[in-house]
């Protein structure tokens, strides 16, 4: 018996090329137990036949408000019914009404009827999918605790190459599969993450910082409390929220407020993640009132912060200690390195080298390394990488 058995799923399909796959992927959830029951946009007809997807799901397919005969198709039900709501392919138009609040089709509505989570697979040409629009898009339906499952790199509709390519079926199946299976592995565990940028005050308007959002450590926070962890999460500025009552959730600003709050709680906890992007170095001196501008030039004294993640290590005992190394070159090397240096049990490794790696991105791509192992894992939504990197901590500490 698989996760999706019995499981009933409402997969709505707008009017993209990549529309024709969702034929597989129905027939797929089909022989892993589940329900499914398929909504069309209006322009998704363009794509897929209503009587294939018919014959696919066992259900009628729906994509206006009132069938043939008259009767009405209540979006309320529909809505009300699903276990989760799969939005793929999501085109650009689809994703915009989405979060914007607009409901002129069917689809729409049961959407915005919904009370069940919701995953959106966009797809699109990599231009529409770069444009500021769809990022922001993509960012307010994470705000509204949408799962994203990122379009992938690779030849588009257009003959172009990038990302925008629909996820394939079976990442799509195993997202929707992980989402169902959850078990609370570590039940009764402290996890202590840090997330985020740290500022470091110049004078009262300016700062140093980094570009740091922070998605990854508040992923991995709620990865971690969906296994049944109690979650310390400790964050730099970032515009992202977190609801969930397994999760404590501290906001910091600078590198010596994380470094005071880590070691409040440093001592109670099993495990440790380190995913925030530190300043290493702040101003020596803070001015009391805006610096004017003056001369061509300005020269700002910086002395070290605390090492966080180095203090870490010399204060371990009991805790699995995982930090963060993002790298541009030597990337191997530099992190072995800072592995052994800071004490740690393990270190994910970035490279900014990898496209769809890095600052801002809801996507990663990582390698961990221990002393004596390296995994290296593709790229991924920074959702399934939190899951990943869960499921190597857990491998080592519940044996």
């Amino acid at each position: 018996m698989t996760s999706l058995q019995g499981k009933k799923i409402l997969l709505g399909i707008s009017g993209g090329i990549a529309a024709y796959k969702m034929n597989y992927l129905v027939r797929d959830f089909i022989k892993a137990g589940a329900e499914v029951q398929v909504i069309l946009s209006p322009s998704a007809e363009n794509f897929v036949s209503k009587l294939t997807l018919s014959t696919l799901s066992k259900k009628p397919v729906y994509s206006e408000f009132y069938s043939q005969n008259g009767e009405w198709n209540n979006h309320v039900e529909l809505a009300l019914w699903a276990d989760i709501i799969l939005m793929a392919p999501c085109t650009a138009n689809t994703l915009s009404k989405m979060v914007n609040g607009a409901c002129d089709n069917l689809l729409l509505a049961v959407y915005m009827s919904a009370k069940s989570p919701v995953f959106i697979a966009p797809a699109m040409d990599l231009d529409m999918y770069k444009h500021p629009s769809t990022l922001q898009n993509l960012e307010k339906a994470e705000d509204f605790g949408h799962f994203i499952i990122p379009a992938e790199f690779g030849e588009l509709a257009s003959g172009l190459e990038g990302q925008g390519r629909l996820a394939e079926n079976e990442t799509i199946l195993e997202t929707i599969n992980s989402f169902f299976d959850i078990k609370e592995t570590l039940a009764g565990k402290t996890v202590l993450i840090t997330a985020g940028p740290t500022y470091e005050a110049i004078d009262p308007v300016r700062f140093i910082g980094n570009h740091s959002s922070g998605k990854m450590g508040f992923s991995l926070a709620e990865e971690a409390a969906k296994r049944g962890a109690k979650v310390i999460l400790i964050s730099g500025p970032s515009a992202l929220n977190i609801e969930n009552e397994n999760i404590t959730l501290i906001r910091v600003t600078s590198s010596k407020e994380m470094f005071t709050k880590v070691f409040e709680f440093y001592e109670t906890v099993d495990i440790a993640i380190a995913s925030a992007a530190v300043a290493d170095y702040a101003p020596k001196e803070i001015a009391a009132q805006k610096i004017k501008k003056s001369d061509n030039s300005m020269f700002l004294e910086l002395v070290k912060n605390p090492d966080i993640l180095k203090t870490m290590g010399e204060k371990k005992s009991h805790q699995f200690l995982v930090g963060f190394a993002l790298e541009t070159n030597n990337e191997e090397e530099n992190a072995k390195e800072k592995l052994t240096k800071k004490n740690l049990d393990a270190i994910v490794l970035n490279s900014l080298q990898d496209e769809g790696a890095g600052f801002k991105k809801d996507t990663n791509q990582i390698k961990i390394i221990t002393k004596s192992e390296i995994l290296d894992f593709t790229l991924k939504s920074k959702k399934a990488v939190a899951k990943d990197i869960l499921d190597f901590v857990e491998s080592k500490i519940l044996k």
